[in-house]
């Protein structure tokens, strides 16, 4: 037993090795690029903040397991990544609908953080120069292929006589008065003549240019989703 403690507090046990020091800047590197991506591009638009929590921890988690248990493989790496990615996808995600963009992104973060953990040959201008150019194409997919200029709300609409093509206007008009934005366009959906009741998508200008997830609902929530 003694001999086991004096191993244990051995002072050798307390001196950090020569590979802590490169995997704390590579970390340091993902985090706050991660942290960059989450909270000038995504959160903008998402306001989720359970998702902020997850990319961030995620990122972290997928790095420190790509780095210290397949460091020296040169050929795990991106594969255990996908397996990792398709793993959280058929557990957990499954639960919720989890909406194309926040998809994308937790795609992108396991992606980064894997290419962080393994360019740990390159020099640390180089790493940075990779993650400027991550960083870049998100602000260039953002700003000019996803300019939400234009909202869209999922409606339960119960006045199904206006949805009849020739009373169009009228229905814009109803739906303008109701909601209290500007309507652009009105699709109809699925219609029930039992209950006169009519499902519709409403896009309508938004003057915030953000994504509201609560829009995209078909039915209250029964949990605190948000």
């Amino acid at each position: 037993m003694n001999e086991m403690l004096q191993q244990f507090f051995h002072i050798d046990n307390f001196i950090p090795t020569a590979e802590l020091l490169p995997m704390v800047g590579s970390l340091l590197l993902n985090s706050v690029v991660v942290w960059v991506l989450v909270h000038f591009f995504y959160y903008p638009k998402g306001h989720r903040r359970d998702y902020y929590f997850t990319f961030v921890l995620l990122s972290v988690s997928i790095f420190m397991l790509i780095y210290l248990l397949l460091g020296n493989s040169a050929d795990m790496g991106i594969g255990a990544a996908l397996g990792l990615f398709a793993i959280f996808g058929i557990i957990r995600y499954r639960t919720e609908c989890v909406p194309i963009r926040e998809m994308t992104y937790l795609f992108f973060i396991v992606a980064l953080s894997v290419l962080n953990a393994k360019t740990g040959d390159l020099n640390f201008m180089s790493r940075i120069i990779i993650n400027l150019i991550m960083i870049l194409v998100v602000w260039g997919a953002e700003n000019h292929l996803s300019a939400y200029r234009e909202g869209c709300k999922f409606v339960k609409y119960d006045n199904i006589d206006l949805i009849q093509p020739e009373r169009y206007e009228e229905l814009k008009a109803d739906l303008e008065k109701r909601l209290g934005v500007k309507i652009t366009r009105v699709d109809v959906g699925a219609v029930d003549f039992l209950t006169d009741m009519t499902m519709l998508r409403v896009f309508y200008e938004d003057p915030d240019h953000r994504i509201k997830a609560v829009d995209r609902l078909t039915k209250i929530p029964t949990d605190n989703a948000f």
